[in-house]
């Protein structure tokens, strides 16, 4: 553990430079006081790592020193992470490079360890990409991916929600969910990051203006605190309904919050057996209705009223449609 934990210093003050115990016990999840011993440690085995007081301080190694993997190409370095994702890295335009990588690092490894990486690889595969989606990229994503790496801005054509729109940004980091591509970036003249959508982008000019990331931005961190302030605010309300076993079951299926609602309000229906009334979010009367139409008799909505009024409508429009 601990010789894991000092590896993992070392590739973080590489990587990022100087950063604060709290900086690095946060990222390990570990206290500040194992921070510190590990850092007496580093230091006893000759590593030249040294601390800056202040406000701005914190550790860092002496300039000029890392530790080496030798004989990677930059194209391969950026792949490296990619390994275990074949195609997001072909898609980036950087498979021959991933696979290149994976036989480097292959190779440095003492036999018996080599051994067992190659009987992961061969029994472990990773799908990234949804049921019944497209697996072709988007058609910009590597024009998207050189300006990250090479942190030039950005303008874009963006079909967004509401209008079409030409921001010009500064790309802060890709991101793979789901099988489908997107770019967080700054706009000019704003200081939050927004998320675009890559297969979105109607138009794309590299420009030759470059930038620094802000200090304290995290693309992880930040991923997963837009996804959580999106989840939680595309449910504007709820619906009441009861189901049948099947209809429960093709509930859970709708979104990962609907099967944790699901869980958390299922109880006995007083009127009907073997039923279970639940509470769901909804996004709003009309998405429900589509939702709530496809599970056809295994659900009823019992409120609110607005969206069995909808759900009435649109079934009459079907019978219409189907008339003889």
């Amino acid at each position: 553990m601990r010789a894991s934990r000092l590896l993992s210093i070392l590739l973080l003050l590489q990587s990022r430079g100087r950063l604060s115990a709290p900086a690095l016990a946060a990222e390990l999840d570990v206290s500040v006081r194992t921070v510190l011993r590990d850092m007496d440690q580093l230091s006893a085995a000759g590593v030249p790592v040294y601390a800056e007081r202040g406000r701005e301080g914190g550790f860092e190694l002496r300039a000029g020193w890392s530790t080496q993997l030798t004989g990677l190409t930059e194209a391969e370095a950026q792949a490296l992470f990619l390994a275990g994702l074949p195609g997001a890295a072909t898609e980036l335009g950087l498979g021959s490079a991933s696979s290149s990588a994976r036989l480097k690092v292959l190779a440095s490894l003492p036999e018996a360890l080599r051994a067992e990486a190659a009987r992961v690889n061969a029994r472990l595969h990773i799908d990234a990409m949804d049921w019944y989606r497209s697996a072709s990229p988007p058609p910009r994503l590597q024009a998207v991916a050189r300006a990250v790496w090479q942190q030039r801005q950005l303008q874009m054509t963006y079909d967004g929600w509401k209008r079409v729109s030409q921001p010009v940004v500064r790309p802060l980091g890709l991101v793979l969910k789901a099988g489908i591509w997107y770019l967080v970036a700054l706009p000019e003249a704003e200081r939050e990051p927004r998320t675009y959508r890559l297969s979105s982008i109607l138009g794309l000019t590299l420009l030759d203006k470059t930038f620094k990331p802000p200090k304290a931005f995290n693309l992880a961190r930040h991923w997963q605190a837009s996804t959580r302030r999106f989840e939680a605010e595309i449910y504007s309300g709820t619906a009441t309904l009861r189901a049948s076993a099947q209809g429960l079951r093709l509930l859970k299926e709708l979104s990962s919050a609907v099967a944790e609602a699901v869980a958390r309000t299922a109880q006995a229906d007083p009127d009907m057996p073997r039923w279970i009334r639940v509470t769901v979010p909804i996004e709003s009367v009309p998405h429900a209705t589509r939702q709530f139409l496809g599970l056809g008799t295994e659900v009823e909505v019992l409120q609110p009223a607005a969206l069995r009024r909808h759900l009435r409508a649109a079934i009459g429009q079907l019978a219409r449609l189907y008339a003889d």
